[in-house]
């Protein structure tokens, strides 16, 4: 529909300013500023209430203010709701990565709120679909998504940041509309949505489970991919964003308040709870995808100033992520961007941290990866940002990518080495016992060197790419059939094991032993020094039926079935993550010493004949079994207010083997009497209706094949303090 220019309707337009970017309403009207240092002439288009067709009508504003290159106008009479987009006119000529053409309505960067979707036609794409060196000129606005004016006013009341320490954080990875779609106490209208992620049954759920935090997969403003689209699949996980300022429209609550207060809403009730919120977002790649990408808003605005493209061939981008595409790094206007994404969601969403997709692309100043790029720079010393949880994912596609422990001081990792080490190590692989004790005690030889501390260590054994933990122990090999893709996506090599069958059985002796391998590497998991993360529905025994890339499955195979909970398995993880709230020497600040401290060490390890390990036995290919005592005599850092900390002193001992060993524990000095808290073969020791059994310095445990046991020293007399509960 051609733009309506009567003179009744045509609004005010006054001349604004460059600062705020982004459509900013102050109460009076709604300033309106983009940056474009390749255009020769920008229109904003004010789009009118949608007609039966979904068709809108539309009046566009020249704007003739530019300071700095960002675009601006000030209009008194626009409102929050007023749905608008741009036009940006200038050079075509693809080979040199100028794709300039008004013909495409394109999304502000900066636009808080966006409603819309991709229908895939061939108006999204500003090329002829028959000769991309010809520009397509149908109007793509009815075909595309577009900013909404928003109010940022919101009632936060109360609401103050958890503020969990990081020696403390217990992480739950998780999906908003996968983690509430069938739960069965939701009510119907509200499941999938940021609102139900407030309801009473989830938070209740994650506050007895004892995690401290809840990290959220993409809730940017994402789109779903033309090859999905075609399949009837979905990027279910929303790894591919399109708006780093609004939460995406797909979660909010059907003729709610809008997903911007819907969002807020559900951030206010998490923190109600005590429950931080960490969002999972995507800096590295946009969904505009290669130059054969749909035309949606950066590449039509700056695509020299937005995208990183090949030097010598600039029709085509540098390829970091596997996704098309790699933001511009290097650029001012996009760090930019980004910093004023992050600050806003922490600023006016009240979020508690970020995990950033791909880290290592967004060090990439030139081509390989540089630690000490503007990105990271511009972090730290940001006032707001520096002071969040910042945790990377530390890897791309690209040469080099893979950065494990290489990231600034004040950032944590997901570690990946200790997810392949606990895998390996539980299903038997040989000569993995002094890797083991590695990342068991926080991984220090990635991260200390650095002044680094344990919390620098994202520990997990599953995350949402990958197999779950209950498809880790029943699976062999992926079963991605159904992603349309012929098995060829999917990690291949899993370090998983099927113990016997593939996929589910009716094998009582392996549904045993599965089901204590998930207790196995639970307990190591909550156990290990560093910050834990669970992979939500882990607990409830969620299945992806051996699919390990449900990326574009928004269907039973990535919702959590609620109807099917492992109790049993639910309880474990419920007490162990209590235990570790409850003892501060599984989650100590800073690394064990290795040395003698009042008259006893921090930790020591043993072998199976209760005998302290030595160099040489660390090296034995063939030992599958260890102990570790944890002193909680000699926790070295004080609280905040510099009293000392003292806990109990634990044993704790992992047995790979496939046979039984006769395990006997240390001498007396170590401790006289110890209590089991655990043990993965008989799940009920250590609860209230069953206590755990009590062994005497130098007595033998008849230790099952493939178990895990926590002992805790119950000495008669101890000079200890008394414990002085954390309040940091």
């Amino acid at each position: 529909m051609p733009p309506t220019d009567h003179p009744a309707r045509r609004p005010r337009v006054w001349n604004g300013n460059p600062y705020p970017l982004g459509a900013e309403y102050d109460g009076s009207g709604t300033n309106f500023a983009l940056f474009s240092s390749s255009a020769q002439g920008v229109e904003l288009c004010l789009l009118g209430e949608a007609d039966a067709s979904g068709r809108r009508d539309e009046r566009r504003i020249s704007l003739t203010e530019v300071d700095g290159h960002i675009w601006h106008a000030y209009l008194p009479d626009v409102r929050p709701g007023q749905h608008y987009g741009y036009r940006v006119h200038g050079t075509w000529n693809p080979a040199d990565g100028l794709w300039h053409n008004p013909s495409k309505l394109l999304l502000d960067p900066y636009a808080r709120s966006i409603e819309g979707e991709v229908d895939w036609a061939p108006a999204c794409f500003a090329y002829d679909l028959d000769d991309i060196d010809q520009p397509n000129t149908d109007d793509s606005a009815p075909h595309v998504p577009h900013g909404v004016v928003s109010d940022q006013y919101f009632q936060w009341g109360q609401d103050r940041p958890p503020k969990v320490p990081m020696h403390r954080s217990v992480i739950y990875e998780t999906h908003v509309r996968g983690m509430t779609l069938t739960h069965p106490d939701i009510p119907a209208h509200l499941r999938g949505t940021y609102s139900a992620m407030a309801h009473p049954a989830v938070i209740d759920h994650l506050v007895r489970l004892g995690v401290t935090a809840v990290e959220l997969m993409p809730v940017h403003q994402f789109i779903h991919d033309h090859h999905l689209a075609t399949r009837g699949l979905k990027n279910y996980w929303g790894y591919n964003t399109i708006g780093y300022f609004s939460p995406h429209n797909g979660y909010s609550t059907p003729s709610g308040i809008g997903h911007v207060q819907d969002f807020r809403t559900m951030v206010r009730s998490l923190h109600d709870a005590g429950i931080e919120v960490i969002l999972d977002v995507v800096y590295n790649h946009t969904a505009e995808g290669s130059h054969l990408g749909p035309m949606l808003s950066l590449r039509g605005i700056d695509n020299h100033a937005y995208y990183r493209l090949v030097d010598n061939d600039r029709r085509h981008y540098l390829d970091f992520t596997g996704c098309g595409n790699s933001l511009n790094m290097r650029h001012p206007h996009v760090l930019q961007l980004i910093m004023d994404s992050l600050r806003y969601w922490v600023l006016e969403m009240h979020v508690d941290g970020f995990r950033f997709d791909l880290a290592s692309a967004l060090a990439r100043e030139l081509l390989e990866v540089d630690r000490l790029s503007a990105f990271f720079d511009i972090v730290q010393q940001d006032p707001v940002i520096s002071q969040v949880k910042l945790i990377a994912e530390p890897w791309d596609v690209g040469e080099g990518g893979y950065q494990v422990g290489r990231f600034p001081p004040k950032w944590s990792e997901w570690n990946g080495v200790y997810r392949d080490t606990m895998r390996d190590f539980w299903r038997g692989e040989k000569s993995r016992l002094a890797e083991f004790g590695q990342r068991f005690t926080g991984s220090s030889d990635l991260y200390m060197a650095d002044t680094r501390r344990p919390t620098a260590s994202i520990n997990f054994i599953t995350c949402h790419d990958g197999f779950t933990l209950t498809d880790l122990v029943s699976h062999n090999h992926k079963h991605n059939e159904s992603n349309g893709e012929n098995g060829r996506d999917g990690e291949s090599h899993n370090r998983s094991w099927n113990h016997g069958v593939e996929g589910p059985t009716d094998d009582p002796e392996i549904t045993e032993l599965r089901s204590r391998q998930r207790r196995n590497m639970i307990t190591t998991l909550l156990l290990s020094q560093g910050v834990p993360m669970l992979l939500g529905g882990d607990e409830l025994g969620r299945t992806q039926g051996g699919n390990n890339n449900a990326y574009c499955h928004d269907d039973e195979v990535s919702w959590f079935d609620w109807s099917a909970i492992d109790e049993q398995f639910l309880e474990w993880c419920q007490r162990l993550i209590r235990f570790r709230h409850d003892h501060p020497v599984f989650r100590r600040r800073r690394w064990f010493q290795g040395r003698n401290i009042r008259g006893i060490d921090d930790m020591s390890w043993f072998r199976p004949d209760g005998e302290e390990m030595s160099d040489n036995d660390w090296e034995q290919g063939f030992a599958q079994s260890v102990g570790v005592v944890l002193n909680g005599e000699s926790i070295s850092s004080p609280d905040r207010f510099g009293a000392r900390i003292v806990d109990d002193t634990f044993m704790c001992i992992f047995s790979a083997s496939d046979g039984e060993l006769n395990w006997r524990l240390p001498a007396s000095r170590w401790g006289q009497r110890w209590q089991v808290c655990f043990d993965s073969y008989r799940p009920e020791m250590g609860t209230p209706s069953q206590p755990g059994t009590t062994y005497e310095a130098g007595n033998i445990i008849a230790l099952a094949p493939r178990t895990s046991v926590v002992m805790q020293r119950i000495d008669p007399a101890r000079s200890l303090a008394p414990l002085r509960p954390e309040t940091r």
